[in-house]
């Protein structure tokens, strides 16, 4: 549906999907970034769960499932071309989106574990105003956080962390050292670490999502 230009390996060419409301009738939009070893399906099915309407859905495939080959917390240099490759799809979805008509205030990003970490590496490396950015169990992306990385200003963006205290995959200590550079670049963020949870999605996390995104 849409025409994307500029992406690159290893990502290009894989599949797009999509639900709610078509291209020419959207009035605005959720990108949906699934995790490592998860599909492009499983991620939009959360689209069900969200109450907008006039919303079109964009849910990209990471070649062979994962965005990226190892954690989060390896060298960035490790995890490349495939991160590159990720933040250049998003990149291009979202151009393809103010193409059709819809603004980046219209358009909202969501990602899961390794799509979280993806996310918001992508909206503090294209800050702007977007509809609101949800960080579901995940940070900003490298062994280290260069902070020269990230600047400029996300206009009171909206922007959500959630995540466990005992998640293997994503240390809570990063979640909270991304929030707070997030936060540096003008975003109006909002944390919270569940007890005990697990790598998951929680009811309360949905129940956040939500009433942002009807403000």
């Amino acid at each position: 549906m849409l025409k994307l230009n500029n992406t690159i390996e290893p990502h290009k060419g894989e599949r797009i999907l999509y639900s709610g409301s078509d291209l020419e009738s959207a009035k605005r939009a959720m990108i949906l970034i699934h995790g490592r070893g998860a599909t492009a399906e499983s991620i939009l099915s959360l689209s069900n769960e969200f109450n907008l309407e006039d919303t079109i859905f964009v849910a990209p495939q990471a070649r062979d499932f994962a965005w990226y080959p190892y954690r989060f917390i390896e060298a960035r240099t490790k995890n490349e071309p495939g991160i590159t490759s990720g933040l250049t799809l998003i990149n291009s979805i979202i151009a393809a989106l103010n193409e059709s008509g819809i603004e980046n205030n219209s358009i909202s990003l969501l990602g899961f574990s390794q799509g979280a970490c993806l996310t918001i590496d992508y909206a503090l490396r294209y800050p702007k105003k977007y509809a609101g950015v949800f960080v579901l169990s995940g940070g900003l992306i490298g062994d280290v956080i260069n902070l020269n990385d990230y600047k400029g200003d996300l206009e009171n963006t909206p922007i959500f962390f959630g995540c466990s205290n005992i998640d293997f995959h994503i240390p809570e200590v990063r979640v909270k050292e991304s929030a707070e550079i997030t936060k540096s670049l003008n975003a109006d963020v909002t944390v919270k670490i569940y007890e005990n949870m697990g790598h998951t999605i929680n009811e309360d996390e949905i129940e956040i999502i939500n009433s942002i995104l009807l403000k």
